[in-house]
């Protein structure tokens, strides 16, 4: 399965992508560190000669990846760099923002989190999952946002109708310590 191509949107989701493609492919080292590659010695042997080429395959193959996944607008920035590590750290100081930039957009996430409130016209399932896209974001960005959290936002905001439901999980199960997967699974049955 190939990664989604970079836009120059949704850098984080992008990153986590990239990062497995390339280790599925025994390529990230190649974008991890930019090793050098040595010269043959005199009479090199044949593991020797092999193992050069195999190092320089990984980096043109890493390369290769890096570009073949992103898209035009964002390649015209990249094409003169040298190697997956220039291209993958441009990417991160372009794309990534600083720590206070993270740290905004974290902050307007829980906002988001926070004011999200459950429509008469969504089912619990709509309402759910735009509470775990956002949680999601939030965790992209290096924050912890845990399910117990989304648990409580949900029993706390949920609509009347399904107060009858709630009550019969506070008689059966300790809501405290209720998973994410049971709530849902009562709440939608």
């Amino acid at each position: 399965m190939t990664p989604p191509v970079f836009d120059g949107d949704n850098y984080q989701m992008w990153v986590v992508c990239m990062e497995t493609y390339l280790e599925a492919l025994d390529l990230w080292e190649a974008v991890e560190e930019d090793y050098e590659i040595q010269s043959l010695p005199e009479n090199p042997t044949v593991a020797q000669i092999k193992s050069q080429k195999e190092k320089k395959m990984k980096k043109s193959k890493a390369k290769a990846c890096l570009f073949a996944t992103i898209s035009p607008m964002v390649f015209t920035r990249i094409m003169c760099l040298k190697s997956a590590k220039e291209i993958w750290d441009y990417l991160k100081a372009e794309y990534e923002g600083d720590e206070r930039i993270c740290g905004m957009q974290t902050l307007n996430l829980i906002r988001e989190f926070e004011l999200q409130r459950m429509k008469e016209s969504k089912s619990v399932k709509e309402y759910s999952d735009r509470l775990l896209s956002i949680a999601n974001k939030v965790r992209l960005l290096g924050s912890v946002l845990k399910d117990s959290r989304i648990v409580e936002k949900l029993l706390v905001t949920i609509l009347e109708w399904f107060e009858a439901t709630i009550t019969t999980l506070e008689i059966t199960k300790d809501l405290s310590k209720i998973s994410l997967a049971e709530l849902l699974n009562a709440l939608q049955a």
